[in-house]
């Protein structure tokens, strides 16, 4: 079968092989279980279907294409349980990538050991879930963890603090401010440590209920206390109070985890409230993370009119390493694709995907290194995504709106 120029180039660029008929044999399936309805959650079935295209552009996995099939949970675990058991007895999907939110994921995870289902995480981020893993490997590793995990993404922060706050904000104090959920358990924890480490002092801790519609209070309380800084992890949460923190002019930063932000949707629904706000993230549109990086966000722009959310970068990489997993495997059997998958070694949009092992607490979480995956520090500047840090690949400096009070020198 003679390719196209296009196909060619997708086959030589991901190495999966095109074997003929390329048409012939049934699809490989691949179920996408999400919450459709949130910022974060559309970017997984989008960034699936866009890597399934282009992998079956290129001709497909062995003379397989790949077929997304997309539920929506809306955010709830009863729902995403009763999708993963529908994925598996009558859609016959032989993976599953689910889900931002750790709950659902969590919920989910004994069902991927009772039913033999491969399944990988993009956004969920509750160090649970890979420590469950180790905990009964025999029964529970078909679950991958294939975003940070919670601990991982406290010390990402933390990491970036030591240059923007300490250097550059000249900031001594600050407030760690997190909505109350499974992923930001370890989160806090985690903070709590590290932002000391680097020369914080933490004045108070603050969890908000995920139900809080008026954050009044809290910034009132948090005002009172007078920090230099806001430490944030906060994701279903994460309009409101930045609509609130803009509008009550709260005169201190906010730096952290807030996921909805990583996507340009974020300041369109927070009118642009977002100025000014710094968060973490693994992929940023304006940084060649990887090679792949750029070319991915271009792509996702132009198809969905939006710059993907954090997790479409991990979806994307997900589906062409399961692909490339199966591949390898020479089987979608789901032992065979778990051993292959333990074995990945994927240059992806997010940096080098590789899994820790068995003896590790991590279990089935992807490392976290400089030679693998590290982590930026993004701040919403007129209405764009711009990287503040690490300054070797940051392209702008911060700024905040003139309600913000940064610390004297």
């Amino acid at each position: 079968m003679k390719l196209s120029p296009v196909r060619a180039l997708l086959a030589a660029a991901f190495g999966l092989g095109v074997t003929a008929p390329a048409f012939a044999a049934d699809p490989i399936k691949i179920a996408v279980i999400a919450e459709a309805s949130s910022i974060s959650g559309a970017a997984i079935p989008n960034a699936a279907k866009l890597a399934a295209d282009e992998i079956n552009a290129a001709g497909g996995v062995n003379g397989r294409m790949i077929q997304i099939v997309d539920y929506d949970d809306h955010n709830s675990a009863a729902d995403a349980v009763r999708a993963f058991q529908r994925a598996k007895n009558e859609d016959h999907a032989v993976a599953v990538i689910a889900s931002y939110v750790s709950e659902v994921v969590l919920a989910l995870e004994p069902w991927s050991g009772r039913l033999q289902l491969p399944m990988i995480t993009p956004g969920a981020a509750s160090d649970d879930i890979s420590h469950r893993v180790h905990a009964d490997y025999d029964h529970l590793k078909y679950t991958f963890h294939g975003y940070l995990a919670s601990t991982f993404l406290s010390d990402s922060v933390c990491d970036g603090l030591k240059t923007i706050a300490i250097e550059q904000m000249h900031a001594k104090t600050a407030v760690v401010m997190s909505e109350d959920a499974a992923w930001t358990i370890p989160l806090d924890a985690e903070y709590l440590k590290c932002v000391p480490k680097v020369g914080l002092q933490v004045l108070d801790h603050i969890r908000l209920s995920p139900d809080t519609t008026d954050f009044t209070p809290v910034f009132n309380k948090i005002e009172a206390l007078k920090p230099d800084l806001i430490v944030t992890g906060i994701s279903h949460v994460g309009v409101q109070p930045t609509v609130q923190w803009h509008d009550q002019q709260v005169p201190i930063p906010m730096v952290g985890v807030a996921s909805q932000a990583t996507s340009s949707t974020f300041y369109k629904d927070t009118n642009g409230a977002a100025e000014g706000v710094i968060y973490q993230t693994v992929s940023a549109p304006d940084v060649a993370v990887t090679p792949k990086t750029i070319p991915f966000t271009k792509a996702y722009e132009k198809r969905f009119g939006i710059t993907p959310a954090y997790c479409g970068y991990t979806t994307y990489d997900e589906v062409y390493y399961i692909a490339d997993a199966i591949k390898r495997a020479g089987s979608t059997d789901a032992d065979k694709l778990v051993a292959a998958l333990e074995k990945t070694s994927w240059d992806g949009t997010i940096g080098k995907v590789e899994f820790y092992g068995r003896d590790s607490d991590f279990t089935h979480a992807i490392k976290v290194s400089p030679e693998y995956i590290g982590g930026l520090l993004v701040q919403w500047q007129s209405g764009k995504q711009v990287t503040v840090w690490p300054t070797n690949v940051a392209n702008a400096k911060m700024t905040f709106p003139a309600f913000i009070k940064l610390p004297a020198k």
